[in-house]
């Protein structure tokens, strides 16, 4: 299994970018996809998951952080083995290092209602730096 995170750069306040997570090895469907950033000092932050448990036995469920919601959207492409972040609305404190991971067992992974960094797999990061 391999992630491979990548599309990161510099961009001014306001604008978008889009980050692609190229993975290999398993197959999409079958893996909980997320989504961490760090910034330098902080530690890793949650960003969104795809959930891939069907609760509704039909669709998947993708869960963003409150800090990104409404700006930031998650997607798949099954045939590239791809996964996609979005980002639009693009803000200074979104300046960061940012990492794809998965995990087997399919469903996004909290504890106390927290998520939490104990994913199988993880890719490198690209950096994302928000500056004017």
């Amino acid at each position: 299994v391999q992630l491979q995170a990548s599309g990161g750069g510099l961009v001014q306040p306001g604008e978008s970018l889009r980050l692609s997570c190229a993975t290999s090895g398993f197959t999409l469907d079958d893996y909980a996809i997320a989504w961490f950033r760090q910034a330098p000092g902080k530690e890793r932050e949650w960003v969104s998951c795809i959930d891939k448990t069907k609760l509704d036995g039909i669709n998947f469920k993708v869960n963003y952080a409150d800090s990104v919601k409404g700006r930031f959207t998650v997607s798949e492409d099954d045939a590239k083995n791809t996964v996609s972040l979005q980002m639009n609305s693009l803000e200074p404190e979104d300046t960061a290092v940012y990492y794809c991971a998965a995990d087997s067992r399919q469903y996004c992974l909290y504890y106390g209602g927290a998520p939490i960094l104990n994913y199988d797999y993880w890719g490198q990061g690209t950096l994302v730096t928000v500056s004017s």
